[in-house]
């Protein structure tokens, strides 16, 4: 991963210092996804992750099993503590689907941002384990989120969840989940989608996008990795709405959109014009650029700018979903 071309020369020395060392460990640690077979390398990934820390706290964290187009699908809902001590109303729900190239994380992987999530937005967070790559290829990971989706909408008053206000977020491969899920719930009828919120989405297979060209080798999401991850995910197939959003014929009638890109990260301008997209298409969209920022920085909680970065994401669900007033009650803490 930390391979360099003529085409796209050395990396930048303007970075901030904290993010050029995790580029750097990054480069030394993470596996070239290319050079392995998908199993090996999900066992190499789970092999190096830090024990699962189970925090923050929630007041409720329980694993379920669900009945899913594949088989048994697994999920893990997220109930946050109330900031007051007191029984709090309903709150609003995020089915989030998390990112790993189709093909890697998962439950465990996103437990701390979920978590995160859950406390800081005042959310009650429904994690999805969904199908992965390339065993189950597109748009089995799709339809495992709208099955989420759609038992959610039916069980989460269980959970203390408003089945009226629910969004669907999602990282990296998961913002594109996050993004064709709502079209299918669209134009399948499906539950109503409040919100999506899709970070550093990962939203077409477009290779050759300027954030491509300038960023594709070098700052640790590479256009190699990428491409492998498509041929994992969609070896053919690809026209569909469901696999890649920018297919659907109109964008009208879709949930209003939270669009986080990172500066660094090759997907970052498929991410932009998506959102510019959505808003021509009438969709309120509110979009914030992470400038200097890598791909999947979100779930590194040790970089020192990851915390503020997520308060500003927090920020935008927030206001999304019609929280701004909670913003002083429901904060990272």
């Amino acid at each position: 991963m930390s391979e360099r071309s003529p085409e796209t020369g050395p990396r930048r020395t303007d970075l901030h210092p904290d993010v050029e060392a995790m580029l750097a460990a990054l480069d030394a640690g993470f596996p070239d996804v290319t050079q392995h077979d998908p199993a090996e390398l999900r066992d190499i990934i789970r092999a190096r992750r830090a024990p699962l820390a189970r925090q923050p706290d929630m007041a409720t964290a329980r694993d379920l099993t669900i009945d899913g187009p594949g088989g048994d699908l697994r999920l893990r809902v997220f109930v946050p503590h109330s900031p007051t001590g007191d029984s709090d109303p309903t709150l609003p729900v995020v089915v989030f689907a998390h990112g790993g190239g189709f093909v890697f994380c998962d439950l465990d992987s996103h437990d701390e941002f979920c978590r995160s999530m859950a406390q800081a937005v005042g959310v009650v967070v429904v994690a999805v384990d969904y199908r992965l790559a390339p065993e189950h290829r597109a748009p089995a990971a799709m339809e495992d989120v709208y099955r989420a989706l759609c038992w959610t909408a039916e069980h989460i008053e269980e959970f203390g969840g408003d089945p009226d206000r629910i969004a669907l977020a999602g990282d990296s491969a998961g913002g594109n989940l996050a993004a064709t899920v709502s079209l299918a719930a669209r134009d399948r009828g499906g539950p109503a989608v409040v919100a999506q919120v899709l970070l550093y989405p990962v939203i077409d297979d477009d290779l050759d996008t300027e954030s491509y060209r300038r960023f594709g080798v070098g700052y640790y999401n590479t256009t190699a990795a990428m491409r492998w991850y498509w041929d994992q995910y969609a070896p053919e197939g690809r026209d569909s709405a469901l696999v890649i959003p920018t297919n659907a014929a109109s964008l009208t009638g879709l949930p209003p959109a939270v669009v986080a890109t990172a500066e660094l990260d090759p997907p970052c301008s498929a991410g932009e014009d998506y959102a510019k997209r959505l808003e021509s298409a009438g969709v309120p969209v509110i979009a914030h650029r992470f400038d200097g920022l890598f791909h999947g920085f979100l779930t590194f909680p040790q970089l020192s700018l990851t915390p503020p970065a997520r308060e500003e994401v927090w920020r935008m669900m927030r206001e999304i979903l019609g929280r701004e007033s909670d913003e002083t009650i429901w904060s990272a803490k």
